[in-house]
């Protein structure tokens, strides 16, 4: 298969791109003052309730063809991670709201060329539940953001019926087309077992002399083992933290990285999040493995680090996996704006975590 290569010029930005990122950091923050004046302490704007904080070890592949083996993934090796699991809303909710999932993952020991502004020996990827980001352009993630933030005032029991409806239909449209919505599974995903679910990048990246596009797969047979389990959420509002706190009590997890390159501009659009790319375009390639040992997933000093002090961003990156399109663009300006804004409400200075022993044992 040929793949096409990064070139400088691939993006296109929209017009006004600027003022739609402008939209969404003041509306994202006043979202942010509703919800810190509601629980009293400012939470991440998105994907504010962890489920689990672990640490680990990504190991690349060290056979790896040469379309694959860039950047990060150049050569075979093993590197230190930390990675947070969390529920999509940017508030602390009972676990009946269940929207999309998040995966934050910050590889360390990482030398080469980063992005402006970022000095540490890391990085980051910052992942998602469903292959696309139902808003595909900046202009589009603003008209998002102001829906989210209609809803952010309103009781916990309205969010919970419209992510319940979300679900249902999703589950309608799985049965009958074959597939879900990943706009309905954004609002209401299926009550499935936190560590046995699929994390992708959404947006493209550079991949070295390539784009691509990333996800986490789960494979470990103890993970895969939990295809049938079910939340009752009326019985534990906090059973997504609590079935990953059991799971790592007792099993390791593992994921496989994997990436899927850039083939056909038509098909696999650059700027255009919402659309996913055609497996029969390209597939989804094992790069590497990252494993996550049995252990306390949910320490009272980890959690207040992970939660509270450190940060997950997509512009903690080398150059030669910058993120790429108008969505990913626009996140390069809205992860700090609001991570300052949170950690200065806080009183908490923000880490730009550099080394695995800063995190609490």
């Amino acid at each position: 298969m040929t793949y096409l290569r990064y070139r400088d010029d691939i993006e296109t930005p929209e017009e006004n791109e600027q003022e739609s990122i402008d939209g969404i950091i003041k509306g994202m923050t006043q979202e942010s003052e509703v919800v810190e004046k509601r629980q009293g302490h400012a939470v991440r704007a998105s994907h504010a309730k962890s489920t689990a904080c672990v640490v680990g070890e990504l190991t690349v592949a060290d056979d790896l063809p040469p379309e694959l083996a860039q950047g990060l993934f150049a050569k075979g090796g093993t590197f230190q991670v930390a990675v947070r699991f969390a529920q999509g809303p940017g508030e602390n909710l009972g676990d009946r709201v269940s929207t999309h999932r998040g995966m934050a993952i910050k590889v360390f020991g990482i030398e080469g060329e980063k992005l402006p502004g970022h000095d540490a020996p890391t990085q980051d990827f910052v992942f998602a539940s469903g292959p696309t980001f139902p808003a595909g352009t900046a202009a589009g993630f603003l008209s998002q953001a102001k829906k989210i933030g209609l809803t952010t005032p309103m009781p916990e029991g309205v969010k919970s019926a419209a992510s319940s409806i979300a679900r249902n239909i999703n589950k309608m449209l799985n049965a009958v087309a074959g597939g879900p919505s990943p706009t309905l599974d954004f609002y209401g995903h299926p009550f499935s077992h936190p560590l046995d679910d699929y994390y992708f990048s959404q947006c493209p990246v550079r991949f070295g002399e390539y784009v691509a596009k990333l996800g986490a797969f789960p494979v470990s047979p103890d993970q895969l083992a939990l295809d049938d389990w079910q939340l009752d959420p009326h019985e534990d509002e906090d059973g997504f933290r609590h079935a990953a706190i059991r799971y790592f009590d007792e099993h390791d997890a593992v994921f496989e990285l994997r990436a899927r390159l850039w083939a056909d501009a038509e098909t696999q659009p650059i700027e255009d999040t919402s659309v996913e790319w055609p497996a029969q375009d390209s597939e989804y390639r094992t790069v590497a493995t990252i494993r996550l040992p049995r252990q306390a997933a949910y320490g009272a000093e980890r959690v207040r680090y992970f939660d509270e002090v450190m940060t997950f961003r997509p512009a903690h990156s080398l150059a030669v996996h910058r993120p790429l399109g108008g969505v990913m663009r626009a996140r390069l300006q809205v992860y700090r704006a609001l991570s300052a804004f949170r950690h200065r409400e806080n009183g908490v200075d923000e880490q730009n975590t550099a080394s695995i022993e800063q995190i609490p044992a």
